[in-house]
């Protein structure tokens, strides 16, 4: 809405503290993303950081919102990667509650994730977590993160697979052939599978 300032010629217009609501295909997309969110993974990421941190995260309800808002000033991911590290990635981190501020707690985590070993495909991006855009997206930057740390040395408690270093094979011909029998079998009987029960850090085997 407008107000006038008495005594001042201007308008001065006073924003509304609520966004208006996603419509259409934004709304669609959005809600596609909160279903994909797992809360068993929401559980593993809180449970693992609060013990590499060493302390509690602030809202100790489990949900998709509850986490975005232990998450969302940037402090604890800081933390957990210069701890992980070994030595600080972020040399600064801020304690302002001021959202500029907020965000380029985030942006320094992002940036230490790509010096700590992380691929920029399995980086969330600003909005994805600070707007909780794609939640989704940021348990895999957590099990990516805990997966590199793992490939790093990192002798505390992770989350992930372990990477694996470069291991090439030399395959005979029948077993090229086999193996190309055995991926059309699964392509035709996919229609039943489930992913209950997946370790999502047990689904990446990234080759350097």
């Amino acid at each position: 809405y407008q107000r006038r300032v008495r005594g001042a010629p201007c308008v001065i217009s006073v924003m509304s503290g609520n966004r208006a609501e996603k419509s259409g295909l934004s709304r669609d997309i959005q809600k596609k993303l909160e279903a994909k969110y797992n809360l068993d993974q929401e559980k593993q990421c809180r449970a693992w950081i609060e013990e590499v941190v060493g302390e509690a995260l602030s809202d100790q309800e489990i949900g998709m919102h509850h986490f975005q808002h232990c998450l969302k000033d940037g402090q604890v991911l800081c933390k957990l990667l210069n701890t992980l590290n070994g030595e600080p990635l972020v040399k600064k981190i801020n304690t302002q509650k001021m959202a500029f501020k907020q965000m380029e707690n985030i942006e320094q985590f992002i940036k230490g994730c790509k010096t700590f070993g992380l691929k920029d495909g399995d980086i969330f991006q600003t909005a994805d977590l600070y707007e909780c855009q794609n939640m989704s997206q940021v348990l895999l930057t957590l099990y990516a993160v805990g997966s590199v740390a793992l490939k790093n040395g990192y002798q505390g408690p992770c989350i992930g697979a372990k990477l694996s270093a470069a291991n090439p094979r030399e395959f005979t011909e029948e077993q090229l052939k086999q193996g190309e029998t055995m991926i059309g079998l699964q392509m035709g009987s996919h229609k039943g599978a489930s992913q209950a029960g997946m370790n999502i850090g047990k689904t990446r085997n990234i080759m350097d």
